[in-house]
């Protein structure tokens, strides 16, 4: 008899939503008309200019292995990216490109988290946060976080959860689920809280570009030492390009090097080359006005959830997710899911993919969809409220 798989690979969970895709999909071949607000995928395809460059880079052979760092094209863009947005001074030396901000993510917990170790992460956050620390035999100290710290780690939470085998904190900003910022403010005082315990900051800031009313700070703004995690798959509309960065203290970088040669050799060639096309002006353009689309989204979404009974104790301001409290309505949120799923075509995510602490009621909204398709879903999620029972299952 063969040996069990690995005790690591047990460990990690499946996402509970992709069985309610999978459910949503079988409906759609079926015949019916689903509203996919589950997958947080935008819904507009790459901008025209970028598939043109990747076009392009394919026709003139940009086909081979590149620098396990990346192309320096592409660091050099960034780095200038990061003068212009932030008005920072990034050596693109510090700056890896990745397979997507899995790769990123990837990176930072291997160099940083010896077996047995582990980070801080805010409970609810992204899923495969956790799963990438269990895999590289680390482990995560969920942190229970609600509306009264907008979601997210403060200084004061890393005092109480800090212990003997912390090594560094991650947060996320704008977040996952929640899509709530953290301030210049608020990331020097985790950064000075971790630094006197002699941890690392890590940060994603994979969701920059895609907030409303208000910018995004970097940590770097505040911590030239944090490690920053980024994708072209948010903001930039790459999602199956599979491209990411990461930016790293210098003395870093050589072991991250080391490391990426080791893991996935580089990242895709013909994606890096397109992605020279993303920091074009035309590219830039197109981009803000799919921000401003999102944000119309968002501002139909949330009173309409609100006012169908929904809690959102506070308004995202970045990213395309509403976290909303389910408990006015009773059952648990993969049944409540599963209802919409079954009887109004309308899939959205259970709190359960996101963390321990009061997950079984909540349920995650993403708005990639159209304007209209979210008028449709409401309707839907109004008449499906009517007949659910969660006594019923």
């Amino acid at each position: 008899m063969a040996q069990p798989y690995s005790a690591r690979s047990r460990a990690i969970e499946p996402f509970h939503v992709m069985a309610l895709l999978a459910r949503a999909n079988q409906l759609q071949i079926d015949g019916h008309d689903v509203i996919h607000l589950e997958i947080g995928e935008p819904d507009f395809t790459t901008a025209p200019p970028i598939i043109a460059a990747g076009q392009a880079a394919l026709a003139e052979g940009h086909t081979r292995y590149t620098s396990a760092r990346g192309i320096p094209a592409l660091r050099e863009a960034i780095s200038r990216f990061y003068a212009q947005r932030y008005q920072l001074n990034i050596d693109p030396e510090r700056i890896l490109i990745t397979p997507g901000g899995s790769g990123a993510l990837l990176l930072a917990t291997s160099l940083l988290v010896d077996p047995g170790k582990h980070w801080l992460l805010a409970d609810p956050g992204y899923p495969c946060n956790r799963h990438f620390l269990r895999l590289i035999e680390g482990a995560a100290q969920l942190v229970p976080v609600g509306p009264d710290v907008r979601y997210q780690l403060t200084p004061e939470l890393v005092e109480r959860y800090w212990d003997k085998d912390s090594v560094g904190a991650l947060v996320a900003s704008p977040a996952n689920p929640t899509g709530t910022l953290l301030s210049a403010d608020e990331l020097a005082g985790l950064s000075q809280a971790l630094k006197r315990r002699g941890g690392h900051l890590v940060v994603d800031e994979i969701y920059h570009g895609l907030t409303y009313g208000v910018d995004a700070h970097s940590v770097l703004e505040v911590d030239d030492e944090a490690f920053v995690l980024n994708s072209f798959s948010k903001y930039f509309g790459m999602t199956g390009w599979r491209l990411g960065w990461l930016v790293a203290p210098p003395a870093a970088v050589p072991e991250l090097e080391k490391l990426a040669q080791n893991l996935y050799i580089s990242a895709p060639s013909m994606a890096q080359q397109a992605a020279l096309a993303c920091f074009e002006p035309q590219t830039l353009e197109i981009l803000e006005q799919r921000r401003e689309e999102f944000a119309r989204r968002r501002d139909f979404l949330l009173p309409a959830l609100r006012e169908l009974g929904f809690k959102i104790a506070v308004e995202p301001e970045g990213a395309f997710y509403l976290y909303a409290d389910i408990s006015a309505f009773g059952g648990d949120a993969f049944a409540f899911c599963k209802h919409f799923i079954e009887t109004e075509y309308v899939a959205f995510t259970p709190g359960n993919d996101f963390g321990r602490f009061q997950a079984h009621q909540h349920v995650r909204f993403a708005y990639t969809q159209s304007l209209e398709r979210l008028q449709q879903a409401v309707e839907r999620i109004a008449r499906g409220l009517k007949t659910w029972n969660p006594h019923a299952l």
